[in-house]
Protein backbone atom coordinates (compact mmCIF):
# COMPACT_ATOMS: atom_id res chain seq x y z
CA UNK A 1 0.00 0.00 0.00
CA UNK A 2 1.53 3.24 -1.46
CA UNK A 3 1.29 6.88 0.51
CA UNK A 4 -1.16 8.18 -1.65
CA UNK A 5 -4.29 5.71 -0.77
CA UNK A 6 -3.01 5.19 2.72
CA UNK A 7 -6.03 4.97 5.46
CA UNK A 8 -6.18 8.03 8.14
CA UNK A 9 -4.98 7.09 11.49
CA UNK A 10 -8.42 7.58 12.96
CA UNK A 11 -11.39 6.22 11.63
CA UNK A 12 -14.79 6.09 12.92
CA UNK A 13 -16.39 4.98 10.18
CA UNK A 14 -19.14 1.85 10.89
CA UNK A 15 -19.17 -1.34 8.67
CA UNK A 16 -22.93 -0.19 6.79
CA UNK A 17 -24.50 2.63 7.03
CA UNK A 18 -27.56 1.03 8.73
CA UNK A 19 -25.13 0.16 11.44
CA UNK A 20 -23.87 3.56 11.96
CA UNK A 21 -27.53 5.47 12.07
CA UNK A 22 -28.74 2.87 14.40
CA UNK A 23 -25.42 3.82 16.90
CA UNK A 24 -26.43 7.31 16.57
CA UNK A 25 -29.80 6.69 16.99
CA UNK A 26 -29.05 4.95 20.40
CA UNK A 27 -26.64 7.52 21.32
CA UNK A 28 -28.84 10.66 20.55
CA UNK A 29 -31.85 8.53 22.42
CA UNK A 30 -29.60 8.25 25.55
CA UNK A 31 -28.67 11.91 25.81
CA UNK A 32 -32.06 12.83 25.11
CA UNK A 33 -34.08 10.43 27.49
CA UNK A 34 -31.33 11.36 30.21
CA UNK A 35 -32.41 14.73 30.19
CA UNK A 36 -35.94 14.19 29.84
CA UNK A 37 -36.67 11.39 32.39
CA UNK A 38 -34.73 14.27 34.94
CA UNK A 39 -38.42 16.00 36.05
CA UNK A 40 -39.56 11.80 36.08
CA UNK A 41 -36.84 10.21 37.79
CA UNK A 42 -34.85 12.70 39.33
CA UNK A 43 -31.21 13.19 38.13
CA UNK A 44 -29.86 10.00 38.34
CA UNK A 45 -30.81 9.33 34.91
CA UNK A 46 -28.05 11.67 33.96
CA UNK A 47 -25.72 8.74 34.69
CA UNK A 48 -27.08 7.19 31.21
CA UNK A 49 -25.77 10.29 29.06
CA UNK A 50 -22.23 9.25 29.00
CA UNK A 51 -23.36 5.75 27.68
CA UNK A 52 -23.76 8.13 24.81
CA UNK A 53 -20.15 8.45 24.23
CA UNK A 54 -19.89 4.72 23.76
CA UNK A 55 -22.67 4.42 20.86
CA UNK A 56 -20.85 7.73 19.52
CA UNK A 57 -17.18 6.42 19.69
CA UNK A 58 -16.49 9.65 21.24
CA UNK A 59 -18.63 13.05 20.65
CA UNK A 60 -21.55 13.34 18.38
CA UNK A 61 -19.23 15.10 16.00
CA UNK A 62 -16.91 11.95 15.70
CA UNK A 63 -20.23 10.47 14.87
CA UNK A 64 -21.08 12.85 12.53
CA UNK A 65 -17.47 12.48 10.69
CA UNK A 66 -17.84 8.78 10.80
CA UNK A 67 -21.26 8.78 9.04
CA UNK A 68 -19.33 10.87 6.28
CA UNK A 69 -16.54 7.85 6.32
CA UNK A 70 -18.86 5.45 5.92
CA UNK A 71 -21.01 6.70 2.95
CA UNK A 72 -17.40 7.71 1.29
CA UNK A 73 -16.30 4.23 2.08
CA UNK A 74 -15.04 2.35 -1.45
CA UNK A 75 -16.71 5.76 -3.53
CA UNK A 76 -13.53 8.15 -3.10
CA UNK A 77 -10.10 7.78 -2.80
CA UNK A 78 -7.42 10.11 -1.95
CA UNK A 79 -4.73 10.87 -5.01
CA UNK A 80 -1.41 12.54 -3.96
CA UNK A 81 0.57 13.68 -6.75
CA UNK A 82 3.66 16.53 -6.14
CA UNK A 83 2.74 16.85 -2.38
CA UNK A 84 -1.11 18.32 -4.01
CA UNK A 85 -3.76 15.67 -2.56
CA UNK A 86 -7.24 15.66 -4.04
CA UNK A 87 -10.74 12.93 -3.68
CA UNK A 88 -11.56 11.51 -6.56
CA UNK A 89 -14.13 8.50 -7.88
CA UNK A 90 -12.69 5.24 -6.91
CA UNK A 91 -13.39 3.86 -10.25
CA UNK A 92 -11.10 7.23 -11.70
CA UNK A 93 -7.99 6.70 -9.43
CA UNK A 94 -4.95 4.82 -11.45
Amino acid sequence: MNKATAQPATNFASRSVPRHLARGAIGFGLIVGSIALVPVAGPATLLAAPLALIAFRGCPTCWMVGLAQTISRDRLERQCVDGACTLVKAAEAP
